[in-house]
């Protein structure tokens, strides 16, 4: 599990096929507090540490299956080096829930359709997959790119966000541009409540 606060901003070293996506990941955090099997959010999708290493950068390696790449914006925006990503690890006991509660698995990839600036903070216009879009409500949560965020509209398939600068610069969300695609998880509690309102 983890919350939607973001701890580090990694980047795609390299990324091969070996059946599977495998990427390595440069990141900030001590690898020696990263264990073999440790789960870390990469924008967003709860994917597994495989191997680290220090050279030339501290890193991990994670493998991205076929069923994660088709429910996500890696099958289409790809991993290339250099590409930043979003990372936050796993929540422990304890922890602060500074966010909601965010379980890394992605439900579909929305779209950003228009961005604006508002004093010194971007106003964000995104669209949802029809089939995600009754889970989006106003002041509600979403993660995005695994950052944990308040829905301000709703409007059909399209819900607006604000990002202040600290989000901006804490996460990649500064490098958002309109039509970029975007990892979106809805809440769990709107999934759990959607499935008791429609228990037979």
């Amino acid at each position: 599990m983890f919350t939607g606060i973001i701890t580090d901003i990694g980047e795609i070293l390299e990324t091969e096929r070996r059946g599977d996506l495998r990427a390595r990941i440069a990141t900030n955090y001590a690898l020696d507090g990263i264990a073999i099997g440790a789960s870390i959010a990469c924008d967003g999708v709860c994917l597994t540490v495989i191997s680290t290493g220090k050279e030339p950068r501290p890193w991990f390696d994670v493998e991205i299956s076929a069923e994660t790449l088709s429910k996500t914006n890696i099958a289409e925006r790809g991993w290339p080096p250099g590409r930043r990503i979003n990372l936050e690890r796993a929540l422990r006991v304890g922890d602060e829930l500074g966010g909601h509660i965010v379980s890394g698995h992605v439900d579909g990839v929305a779209r950003i359709t228009q961005m604006r600036e508002e004093g010194d903070s971007t106003r964000v216009t995104l669209e949802a997959p029809s089939e995600l879009a009754r889970f989006i409500a106003p002041k509600g949560s979403v993660a995005l790119n695994g950052a944990s965020l308040t829905v301000n509209e709703v409007e059909g398939a399209r819900f607006g966000i604000n990002f202040i600068p600290h989000t901006k610069t804490a996460t990649t969300w500064g490098d958002a541009a309109v039509g970029d695609p975007v990892n979106l998880e809805i809440d769990t509690m709107a999934r759990y409540v959607e499935r008791l309102r429609n228990w037979d």
